[in-house]
């Protein structure tokens, strides 16, 4: 009779940004009323749009003035007011549309409204006034923010749209692109992406690693994965972060003496400290043969120092290893815990059908009586219990 799972909770840790959304740099919009400014890095230089050459109409430019000033001193509900005067005039043409579509969104953005700013860059790429660094930085926000928002088909769309015009292999970009992928669970495509990423940088950060190494473990390639994560745990020996990805890739890959020994490095340094890392380790221990006692010395360790929950997996767990360790009055104890904390009958009747191999008929029957009560799968089998002579 065995209650073991066999099944094993792992958890890849992934950076939540691999990097901000863009923002452009308000200062810069000053040139675009005709003041006098340092020309401009070209951030795009293979871009495949041609830049148009519309100027500011005069019918707005001072207006677009006031918008800039308003925009530059970071008066955002301001600067949304002046942007919707001037896109609703008429014979604004597309530059002071564009601009006041971009700032706009900009101030949206800063005021954390990310439905009207995303509305605005949208504008602000259909009027096409924009210089190519603007252009495309307003591309590039659109897209994060459509990612950022779960609009995965949408943010993944304007992404290409950005690579394919500005045929940009900056790595950032890249890894933008193999983030959305993963975001998609199109984790066979996001591979290339992110190892072209990768390659590319002479010190790629670790969260571009850790997210390549998510897309390995994803697609079963689990040697890649542990590669990864070794190199990536070598690097960083005293990064917890690293290590327990190194303990979950192991562990993906069936690796589970390997994951235990990383796991318990950590627990030996006091590095163990909340129910995740705990329950990890006994976890990888009880998919172990021979590891009982180890299981019962990580949850009672954990519960003494209140990383760990006295609920009912706990309760179960250590039942199901003092079983299995021969230490059958401690397994009936916890199992008389977990019972009740169970949303089924199913714990009972396991507590029944031991208390009942261990001669205490009297207590297997009522823990029959209470299995029926909460519901079991087969109902029979408590019966059996409760009918016996």
């Amino acid at each position: 009779m065995k209650f073991r799972s066999k099944h094993v909770v792992l958890s890849i840790v992934i950076a939540a940004t691999l990097g901000g959304v863009v923002v452009a740099d308000a200062s810069a919009q000053s040139s675009r009323s005709g003041k006098k400014s340092e020309k401009a890095e070209v951030m795009f230089p293979n871009a495949t749009r041609k830049e148009p050459s519309t100027k500011p109409s005069s019918k707005v430019g001072k207006k677009l003035q006031k918008l800039i000033d308003a925009y530059n001193a970071q008066d955002y509900a301001q600067t949304r007011t002046l942007a919707d005067e001037i896109l609703a005039i008429e014979g604004a043409n597309e530059y002071d549309r564009s601009v006041a579509a971009e700032l706009a969104a900009q101030a949206a953005y800063n005021l954390d409204d990310a439905a009207a700013a995303k509305a605005y860059l949208q504008q602000a790429l259909q009027f096409n006034g924009l210089d190519n660094n603007g252009h495309f930085q307003s591309m590039l926000m659109l897209a994060q923010l459509q990612l950022a928002d779960d609009q995965l088909d949408a943010g993944l769309a304007t992404l290409e749209r950005f690579l394919t015009e500005t045929k940009s292999t900056r790595p950032e970009d890249l890894v933008l692109k193999g983030q959305a992928l993963y975001q998609a669970e199109r984790f066979q495509e996001a591979i290339p992406v992110l190892k072209q990423a990768i390659d590319a940088t002479p010190e790629p950060k670790d969260s571009w690693v850790q997210l390549l190494m998510a897309s390995y473990a994803e697609t079963k390639q689990n040697d890649q994965a542990v590669a990864l994560a070794e190199k990536l745990a070598a690097k960083n020996p005293t990064d917890k972060k690293a290590q327990m990805n190194l303990a979950s890739v192991y562990g993906q890959a069936d690796q589970m003496d390997k994951a235990a020994a990383v796991l318990e490095k950590l627990r030996a340094s006091g590095q163990l400290s909340d129910e995740r890392e705990y329950r990890q380790l006994y976890i990888t221990y009880a998919n172990m043969d021979g590891h009982e006692k180890d299981v019962i010395a990580v949850i009672n360790e954990g519960i003494q120092k209140g990383a760990l929950k006295a609920d009912y997996q706990t309760y179960l767990a250590l039942a199901q290893s003092y079983y299995y360790s021969d230490q059958i009055p401690q397994a009936i104890e916890n199992w008389q815990k977990a019972a009740p904390l169970s949303k089924d009958g199913e714990t009972y009747l396991n507590l029944a059908r031991v208390l009942w191999q261990e001669g205490r008929t009297a207590e297997a029957k009522q823990a029959a009586q209470q299995a029926l009560a909460k519901g079991v799968k087969k109902p029979e089998d408590a019966k059996k219990i409760i009918n016996l002579k």
